[in-house]
């Protein structure tokens, strides 16, 4: 089976490490997706471990599709009767990026057509239900080639289950994560994020600290078909449950809202790691730690959606002030999209990478021992 990984921009990198780690063969990366080939166990593997891709996808097909007829035939060739039942639903979404088939709402009728046309035949109705369970159906075209998928995660695989509930400007778990493994952290040294908002970032480093798997705390879709067994599901989460380390870690979050603070405590809960991270309402500019060795990541406030620009450059140049105080053999992740950041923080990073929260083009700014 030929799967397909899509990701965040600038993640590709992290996504086909973490395919490589899981034993995935013909790994390979593109801008925004990492493919691959495996196994069917491998879907419950896929979901249950990854911590920086978006879902998993599975590929059906891929063909030339210059026009409406090609992608018609090439849809309907597919034998979804081999995966989708009689009743199951199956709704279509996709995009076109430079490609004479440019409407996506057109082609998502095309596919849909296409897909019942084939389903009818196979089960010998002209109407199916579409009461069952759900059939994710997904297409890209890009360059008038067509790929069709069955996604098998549903919900995206950022929304691991411990929040419901955000601070304003939600930094999606799996961005999250990408920005405790680019830190390096591994459990060792104390890790502390002094914005920490929801907690998302102290959550998701305590979860790799423990090195527990980031989806065993919730569902997917292809748990509910029948292609896939029911057993597969449960060795993946058994293998997983059998890999968490256990230990003391120094995990800390700030925040000077108490309410953000009060979130973040009711999140770890959530996913399990309230023994594992501390929060507490905390000004910034009191942060202070004499470790020989630590890491801060952190996403402060970027001045576009929850602070106005002149006081994110204010909060910067304390931020900055701050941080000098640090030991310099500590390593220093900053996740912002404002311009100027480096000149009201008052350092030139050492590396810079390109990274995208949501839709907002950003910068991780690298300081110290990067």
């Amino acid at each position: 089976m030929k799967y397909t990984i899509p990701c965040l921009f600038g993640l590709e990198a992290l996504v086909a490490d973490e395919l490589r780690r899981l034993d995935l063969k013909n790994v390979r990366a593109e801008n925004g997706r990492v493919h691959c080939d495996g196994g069917p166990a491998d879907i419950p593997r896929l979901n249950i471990n990854l911590r920086c891709g978006a879902r998993v996808l599975v590929e059906l097909a891929s063909f030339p599709a210059p026009d409406f007829e090609a992608l018609f035939q090439g849809v309907a060739a597919i034998p979804w009767e081999d995966c989708i039942p009689r009743d199951g639903e199956f709704p279509v979404k996709g995009y076109s990026i430079s490609s004479q088939l440019h409407s996506v709402p057109a082609c998502q009728a095309i596919v849909k057509k296409a897909a019942a046309k084939r389903l009818g035949q196979a089960y010998g109705c002209e109407t199916l239900p579409e009461t069952g369970d759900r059939y994710q159906i997904q297409f890209a075209l890009i360059k008038d080639t067509a790929a069709v998928y069955l996604d098998t995660s549903g919900d995206g695989l950022y929304k691991r289950g411990y929040r419901a509930h955000n601070n304003g400007a939600p930094l999606r778990e799996t961005l999250a994560a990408a920005l405790v493994l680019l830190s390096r952290y591994r459990g060792r040294d104390p890790f502390c994020d002094p914005f920490c908002g929801s907690g998302t970032i102290c959550i998701e480093a305590a979860l790799i600290a423990l090195n527990r798997a980031p989806g065993l705390d919730r569902s997917f879709d292809a748990q509910r078909w029948g292609f896939v067994p029911s057993g597969d599901w449960l060795t993946a989460a058994g293998e997983a449950m059998d890999k968490e380390f256990h230990g003391r870690y120094d995990i800390w979050g700030g925040d000077v809202d108490p309410r953000a603070v009060a979130i973040a405590r009711d999140n770890a809960r959530k996913a399990g790691v309230e023994d594992v991270v501390r929060f507490e309402v905390a000004d910034m500019r009191n942060f202070r730690r004499d470790d020989t060795y630590g890491q801060l990541v952190t996403n402060p406030p970027y001045g576009e959606r929850l602070l106005e620009r002149q006081e994110a450059e204010a909060l910067y140049r304390d931020f900055g002030k701050m941080w000098e105080r640090l030991p310099d053999t500590w390593r220093t992740l900053v996740l912002s999209s404002h311009t100027e950041f480096e000149r009201t923080f008052g350092h030139q990073a050492k590396k810079k990478r390109k990274l995208y929260n949501g839709m907002i083009k950003c910068d991780l700014f690298m300081y110290g021992n990067v």
